[in-house]
């Protein structure tokens, strides 16, 4: 059933004992949105934790660093920023069909909550959480505002992205009245790389393949590639970006072989191809210039199925 913030603001006040799901994988909106949402919560003094089906990446560690949680069974299940319940990861087979409430701002969402709110126009989730807080009556401190202000620029590509609205920016303002510190997680996102990140990204970079008169870029990261530079799964939230940069290029796919030699790809493109839809042709989902999908078969397989879904979307 879908709500309003309102209607949300008052389910939150009436449950205690809450678990928040982020989706595997963890990037900055669903992390951001998880840990401003349980900051919150904990401000008026309920019992709640956060779970992720993979390890959060060491860089958001600011997001989570000062938080004391307690282990208890939990009474309420809230999914933020997850589509479907198959981005869960490793925790949809036990927390699949529990899900009281998803907070979300993919269009693609399946609605697979007992409650959904849900906003697609919002470039971010942490757009819907800010006003879902506000709603609650809670005060938004520093440590909520740098979580919100996270999941807004990952998610905007640093308010570069065609997702970004007026309103987008009228909510990063206001994070940062309240003391959201933009400079530092900026320049954290977006201008730090790791050494071995660094040398990651070349050995990707230096595989790049175009294909349908090079209107379609393909970056493939295989398990070899995480063993020489000392580097896993984590690492690659940045590739993706990088294949839309690339002069002519319409859409831009990054396939990560996972261990047990199944892939992932992420998908960015511009206005003339809908991400979301090329993902949801693999069981995937996400916007109109960002989205993925996951595959059970070895990369190469993968690439093809990709690359000939792209040549009948490309006009």
């Amino acid at each position: 059933m879908k709500i309003n913030v309102e209607k949300c603001a008052g389910l939150l006040k009436d449950r205690d004992n809450i678990l928040i799901l982020c989706h595997a994988h963890p990037d900055g909106d669903t992390l951001g949105c998880g840990y401003a949402l349980l900051r919150a919560l904990q401000k008026q003094g309920k019992t709640v934790r956060l779970e992720c089906a993979d390890e959060i990446p060491k860089k958001y560690s600011y997001l989570y660093d000062d938080i004391t949680v307690s282990d208890f069974n939990e009474e309420y299940v809230i999914a933020v920023d997850v589509a479907t319940e198959n981005l869960l990861g490793s925790l949809e087979e036990k927390y699949a069909g529990r899900v009281d409430l998803c907070i979300d701002h993919h269009g693609t969402n399946t609605d697979y909550a007992k409650y959904l709110l849900l906003n697609a126009d919002a470039a971010a989730a942490c757009e819907v959480v800010l006003k879902v807080i506000k709603a609650m009556g809670v005060e938004i401190d520093k440590k909520m505002a740098d979580c919100l202000y996270t999941g807004i620029t990952t998610d905007s590509g640093c308010f570069r992205y065609s997702s970004v609205t007026s309103n987008t920016h009228r909510s990063a303002a206001e994070l940062i009245d309240l003391g959201a510190d933009n400079g530092y997680i900026n320049r954290l996102m977006f201008e730090t790389k790791t050494k071995k990140f660094a040398a990651l990204e070349r050995l990707a970079t230096q595989g790049m393949e175009f294909f349908l008169d090079e209107r379609v870029c393909v970056i493939t990261v295989t398990n070899e590639m995480y063993e020489q530079t000392g580097t896993d799964e984590q690492d690659t939230e940045a590739l993706p970006p990088l294949t839309r940069q690339i002069e002519g290029v319409e859409i831009g796919l990054t396939i990560r072989e996972k261990k047990d030699k199944t892939c992932k790809c992420s998908i960015r493109t511009f206005e003339s191809v809908n991400a979301a839809e090329l993902a949801g042709a693999f069981g995937g989902g996400g916007h109109k210039q960002a989205a993925a999908c996951r595959f059970d078969c070895d990369v190469q397989t993968a690439k093809k199925m990709l690359v000939e879904k792209s040549k009948e979307l490309l006009k």
